[in-house]
């Protein structure tokens, strides 16, 4: 899928179109109380405008990891949990905070990087620069430049960027999913037989959960991170599973797989991305994975 050309605002597809994209669409709860709205009603789509700005900063972000990827005198330091970290990632988080206080100097900002920034307009962006930094050290391209944002009812836009593939999946609340300018939906795939399911590293997995998925015939590949979340939405993989993971890794899940028709949870069933793990799959098959890694 070629990346989209043009200005911010072609990005979005016409009303008539996103109407027709989100006619099936699957609508996780909000992982804050919002603000009433009555029962059994969803919450009012973002403002299109925020989505494409999103887009454009998250895109803008990841042309500026390029300018050391795969960089013979990269040097790769480690933080105090042991992760490893560049100055690619410091200076891309700096790149999106300088342009969230010009642009929205009344938003909160939360980051891998750098200290939370408290905003007061009740809306929060969380920026993960580099997600996949053990992929981008080694020069594998599938790392990606995660940009979320949540307001008060909850997760409102993500974007994954994948920039050394020039390819971007989006989506904003009430306005569906897209990968570029592709409308873009999860597979439909009902058995776990078959299945292909995403990892990003297979050390932290709960006792036996990997060889019940093994059992059950599912396909397992790793080099997941942002990437795995991005081939679920756009329906080229089945799940992806983190069994640990970080608010900065997940924020920006939520609201691309609602939009895209899937679930999103962490391990123990919980929506949003503040549980420390991550589950994502079309809904046929969520349960199903979230039964084989319940504790045994």
């Amino acid at each position: 899928m070629a990346p989209a050309t043009g200005s911010t605002t072609d990005l979005l597809p016409s009303p008539a179109r996103q109407r027709a994209c989100l006619a099936a669409t699957v609508h996780n709860e909000p992982v804050s109380d919002p603000p009433p709205v009555g029962p059994r009603v969803h919450p009012p789509p973002v403002d299109r405008a925020l989505v494409a700005e999103a887009v454009e900063l998250a895109r803008m972000a990841g042309r500026s990891t390029l300018r050391w990827f795969r960089s013979r005198d990269l040097a790769v330091d480690a933080k105090d949990d042991g992760t490893p970290v560049t100055v690619a990632d410091r200076e891309t988080e700096r790149l999106v905070r300088d342009e969230l206080a010009r642009r929205h100097p009344d938003d909160g900002v939360v980051g891998e990087e750098e200290a939370d920034t408290t905003g007061v307009s009740g809306r929060t962006w969380t920026v993960d620069p580099i997600d996949g930094t053990k992929a981008f050290t080694h020069g594998v391209p599938l790392y990606s430049t995660l940009l979320a944002l949540a307001d008060g009812y909850g997760p409102a836009v993500g974007v994954i960027d994948l920039p050394a593939l020039g390819e971007t999946v989006w989506a904003g609340r009430g306005l569906g999913c897209f990968c570029d300018d592709e409308a873009v939906r999860v597979s439909t795939r009902r058995e776990l037989a078959g299945a292909y399911v995403m990892t990003s590293a297979v050390d932290h997995w709960p006792p036996g959960a990997l060889d019940r998925l093994h059992g059950a015939g599912a396909v397992v590949r790793t080099w997941g991170d942002g990437y795995g979340y991005a081939l679920v939405a756009t329906g080229r993989v089945d799940a992806m599973i983190d069994p640990a993971a970080a608010p900065w890794d997940l924020a920006a899940m939520p609201v691309i797989l609602a939009e895209a028709g899937g679930n999103f949870s962490d391990i123990g069933g919980r929506p949003g991305a503040d549980g420390g793990s991550g589950v994502a799959a079309n809904p046929h098959l969520h349960d199903a994975l979230l039964t084989l890694l319940a504790p045994r």
